[in-house]
């Protein structure tokens, strides 16, 4: 925290919530409130800002542990609704992807592939509470001389299931177009040929990343809201990548920041984690995340105040040049403009479409601020995320 001056501690902070006195509103809100009375006065009088995001977030899945059987077996490979999780851990642990499709899956055989059922599918029927056929087999040792396990289960009879995610609340995204003369089916969801759609994943203002751009208040312990449970960000997550272009206020302009997060699967519930599938791609996750941002100083102030209009995204081809390795900028654009529902581009005004929720995203950034109100303090970071320095404009 060196780069910045800190006006208020965590810990003032944190007793304002415990007395129920601190002043927390969302980053939908905060915009207004800085434009009305300017940066320090907000700083003054706010003291979190709450932010979310819910949205597909492939780089996730589940720690489960499925307790010892009698006799006991050490389960090399495991599978979960007919889709394989990674055994390779200990006796009766296993890694679930949420991006693992169930092993009878056609795949891409009939183009485009509907991916009906996957790792992620399987984490949601967990939380719900749905039963789940658990099938496990070993090659037998001494101690663990089973070689086969069947049974149907619910969560209740895992004795652990951890959410743990590498890579999710991406800070920024590319937004997506096609310029080839085909159809296209991503990860960034279908693509009409010649420029047909324009897509983009992000909740823009209300993402939690950014409105801290810098990584201040968000590292290793910081507690924040995960698919409707109290979980923490464990470590910054892979690809983070914060030398990534910036404007001149400082605020990234293409991907950049990532975290990796776990919470307890037994504690959330499904209206903020659902499997998803992507047609001619494959399954996954969509995952809600949200983040206090305690007001430490006017910078943050500033950073938490900036709305749509002012954060920038890079429009790329996925139709020829995302696929061959080539990505370039084809425009910038801002999330104002992609949230009206159409983007101008090369003469054109080409309807624009989210892959996440803005409406849950809101409901999340809610949800945080009455969980804080009702005194859920805010975490301080033991290990920051990496970053760069901080040049003040």
């Amino acid at each position: 925290m060196s780069s910045i001056e800190i006006k208020k501690s965590y810990e003032e902070i944190n007793d304002r919530i415990k007395k129920g006195k601190a002043v927390v509103v969302t980053a939908e809100e905060m915009p207004e409130i800085v434009k009305t009375e300017g940066v320090k006065k907000a700083f003054e009088k706010v003291d979190v800002v709450t932010t979310g995001t819910f949205g597909v977030m492939c780089s996730s899945g589940a720690f489960l542990n499925f307790g010892h059987t009698k006799p006991k077996i050490r389960a090399s490979k495991v599978w979960l609704n007919d889709v394989e999780a990674y055994g390779g851990i200990a006796a009766v642990d296993c890694y679930l992807g949420a991006t693992q499709v169930k092993d009878d899956d056609p795949l891409n055989m009939v183009h485009p592939g509907s991916f009906s059922y996957g790792g992620g599918h399987v984490i949601e029927d967990l939380i719900a509470g749905r039963h789940v056929k658990l099938k496990a087999k070993s090659y037998g040792t001494d101690c663990y001389p089973l070689k086969e396990f069947e049974k149907t289960i619910t969560i209740n009879d895992l004795r652990n299931a951890l959410l743990y995610n590498p890579r999710n609340a991406y800070q920024n995204y590319n937004v997506a177009i096609n310029l080839s003369k085909k159809m296209k089916y991503t990860y960034m969801g279908i693509l009409k040929p010649d420029m047909g759609n324009i897509t983009y994943s992000s909740a823009g203002q209300l993402s939690p990343l950014l409105n801290d751009p810098y990584y201040w208040t968000i590292g290793t312990g910081t507690k924040i809201f995960l698919g409707g449970a109290a979980g923490a960000v464990t470590w910054h997550g892979t690809q983070h990548s914060p030398d990534s272009m910036r404007d001149e206020n400082g605020m990234v302009r293409e991907g950049a920041g990532t975290i990796a997060v776990c919470g307890d699967m037994k504690e959330m519930n499904t209206e903020f984690i659902r499997g998803a599938s992507l047609t001619g791609y494959g399954t996954s996750l969509m995952v809600g995340i949200g983040i206090p941002i305690p007001i430490l100083n006017e910078d943050l102030a500033f950073f938490t105040g900036l709305s749509d209009r002012d954060i920038k995204a890079q429009l790329i081809d996925y139709g020829i040049d995302y696929p061959e390795g080539n990505p370039v900028s084809l425009k910038e654009v801002t999330y104002a403009e992609l949230k009206s529902g159409y983007v101008e581009f090369r003469g054109r005004s080409i309807p624009s479409s989210p892959l996440s929720s803005y409406p849950k995203a809101r409901k999340i950034a809610n949800v945080l601020r009455e969980w804080i109100e009702n005194g859920f303090t805010v975490g301080v970071p033991q290990l920051q995320a990496p970053t760069i320095p901080y040049m003040k404009k």
